[in-house]
């Protein structure tokens, strides 16, 4: 069965008590017990749902993992994964992780005693320098978020299974359409369902899948003692926008292949970043372990002041926080996403403040590619 058609037709599509052919929303708190020795297989909603069962199956499904498990957003399943962590434990991770993620890793977690070193992915050199004998995993994003670096999943994963270490992925901008890391080896794959796989701009929602069973129970433990769940009401709609993923990522990133080679021509754009440009430094790493190259590209104008005419002015992308709705969002990473890292940390990086993230959405080519150079080449 190809992935499109997995989507639709999966042990979820039908509900097996009516026929219905959308998941029941089992909005409930409590389930009722028949005795004091026997409990049925759900108690309190915090630890199981009916909904969020179908949901967590799915995307796990999509994986090819063995077990899901929804949280309230991307950071809820960040945060509880890195739960799995102890004082004195350390981690390596991508440099220009998501901007969130930095956040609670340099404050919230330090404070517990679990440290992080940023080093840049793309060179497996650099990871395996960065490993001490305090080190637990690996957390990367590739495509990561903003610059679309790209790292060598395979690589890192021989380095990790060495070492006896986890891989942590973050695989948003990618979804298991696109990419699947617990097929090249790794522990751990974890989305912000709020873009790509919801796909309507009208969900808060995160998920981490794993495909070893002992790694399943620990993260199960956690969301349940955590209790950062998704409700079933927001697990139906992601239920429902996950219909249509493979077709909307589909035209979206070929959309973006389009806008991506535009922008490359434009005197008043300085860089593109994008996977899908075969002179991308990632370009052959990234073909080799995805199917695709997304719907997310960066790039950089020529003048800051451009740059906020840009952001402020196109009429077809909304100006806004977030990606992988089905309308195309211009950010500005260095007070969006990243607003959370340093300035100082943000330009070693090389995320400057002439630096937009576009996620491009199902407007027609044309438009979008009009509205750009209208704003642009004025």
């Amino acid at each position: 069965m190809k992935f499109g058609t997995k989507i639709i037709h999966n042990k979820h599509s039908i509900d097996q008590h009516t026929g219905a052919l959308s998941v029941p929303i089992h909005q409930v708190s409590t389930f009722a017990q028949e005795s004091v020795d026997h409990f049925g297989k759900y108690d309190y909603a915090r630890s199981g749902n009916p909904t969020r069962d179908a949901l967590e199956e799915t995307v796990a499904l999509l994986e090819n993992g063995s077990h899901g498990f929804a949280f309230a957003s991307g950071m809820a399943a960040i945060s509880s994964v890195l739960l799995l962590f102890s004082p004195g434990d350390h981690l390596v991770v991508c440099e220009d992780v998501y901007g969130g993620a930095f956040r609670v890793l340099t404050t919230l977690f330090t404070r517990l005693g679990i440290q992080s070193t940023f080093v840049d992915a793309t060179d497996p050199a650099r990871i395996a320098e960065a490993i001490t004998p305090a080190t637990k995993a690996i957390y990367l994003e590739t495509p990561s978020n903003p610059l679309l670096k790209i790292t060598d999943l395979r690589a890192a994963v021989d380095l990790a299974k060495e070492r006896g270490l986890l891989t942590l992925v973050d695989n948003t901008f990618m979804t298991p359409y696109l990419q699947r890391p617990l097929d090249l080896g790794c522990d751990i794959v974890l989305h912000s369902g709020t873009k790509f796989l919801n796909g309507h701009s009208d969900v808060i929602c995160g998920f981490a899948v794993v495909k070893d069973e002992e790694l399943g129970k620990r993260i199960k433990f956690i969301q349940n003692a955590f209790g950062a769940v998704l409700g079933p009401q927001d697990c139906w709609l992601v239920l429902r926008g996950l219909k249509t993923l493979r077709v909307r990522m589909d035209e979206s990133q070929k959309s973006a292949v389009s806008v991506a080679n535009w922008l490359t021509q434009q005197r008043r754009v300085t860089e593109v970043f994008y996977p899908g440009l075969e002179q991308h430094p990632g370009y052959g790493v990234h073909k080799s372990q995805s199917a695709g190259p997304g719907a997310v590209l960066s790039f950089k104008l020529e003048t800051v002041e451009l740059t906020h005419r840009l952001l402020e002015k196109m009429e077809y992308a909304a100006f806004a926080v977030s990606l992988g709705g089905v309308e195309s969002i211009i950010s500005y990473p260095p007070k969006m996403s990243h607003a959370a890292m340093p300035a100082e940390e943000r330009a070693a990086r090389g995320i400057t403040d002439n630096l937009v993230r576009l996620s491009v959405g199902l407007e027609e080519t044309e438009d979008l590619i009009a509205d750009l150079d209208r704003v642009i080449n004025f």
